[in-house]
């Protein structure tokens, strides 16, 4: 009898270790009446062998341009995706591509974290272009420009990047820590320790575009650990 009991307790305690582990779910771009776009203009489309949404600047003078997810909302866990950006035909010289990934969007938009990357740097001829391939930024209080004059080097880095190809992207967030992970690389590009909403904020996920690109977003999947 106690060795049955002892299974039995074995097996419990198994099954409760498989449930609790987080869900990862599986979110889908394609006719999902879940996803808004904030600033954005978006479309279906087929692009280097995938099926992915575009989605492109609308004109506004704004650092909020997303596909927001209204139903989801995060506070920890990871964030996977694959991404491409590049600068639209009709973009200026200034622009980058930037592409990346909002996450914790205020209800209202006033407010979210964001990592992003800007693929023409990766392989510039300038090295210090090259050193701003990968960003973070907080909305609405600390933009790129305010983070470079005031921490310089801290919340950008490089990264090999090319414009217009398909790019693996994780963000794993834990209170007011977070780090970008590029290319499926097990050490992270830049890593925040200092998340400016700090560590209770949470809000939706947003695939994030800056001003002039054309960008294409598929396979996101995201991880709520709580």
């Amino acid at each position: 009898m106690k060795k049955a009991n002892y299974f039995i307790m074995l097996a419990l305690l198994g099954s409760t270790t498989v449930m609790s582990q987080p869900n990862t779910d599986s979110i889908s771009l394609f006719g999902n009446k879940n996803l808004s776009p904030v600033n954005v203009k978006v479309a279906e489309d087929d692009y280097l062998g995938k099926k992915s949404l575009k989605v492109t600047d609308s004109g506004a003078n704004t650092e909020a341009k997303f596909v927001k997810i209204d139903t989801y909302d995060f506070k920890n866990g990871v964030i996977e995706i694959e991404l491409s950006g590049k600068p639209a035909e009709s973009s200026s010289e200034q622009a980058r591509g930037f592409v990346g990934i909002a996450f914790r969007i205020a209800k209202d938009n006033s407010k979210f974290e964001c990592f992003y990357l800007r693929p023409t740097n990766g392989r510039a001829d300038d090295q210090v272009r090259r050193n701003h391939s990968a960003q973070y930024i907080s909305f609405p209080d600390f933009p790129w420009f305010k983070l470079r004059k005031e921490f310089p080097e801290k919340y950008e880095s490089y990264v090999d990047l090319v414009s217009g190809e398909w790019t693996k992207v994780r963000i794993e967030v834990k209170d007011d820590h977070a780090k970008l992970f590029v290319h499926g690389n097990l050490q992270p590009t830049l890593l925040v320790n200092d998340l400016k909403l700090g560590a209770d904020h949470h809000g939706a996920v947003g695939l994030w575009i800056g001003p002039g690109t054309e960008a294409h977003f598929s396979n996101l999947r995201i991880t709520k650990t709580d």
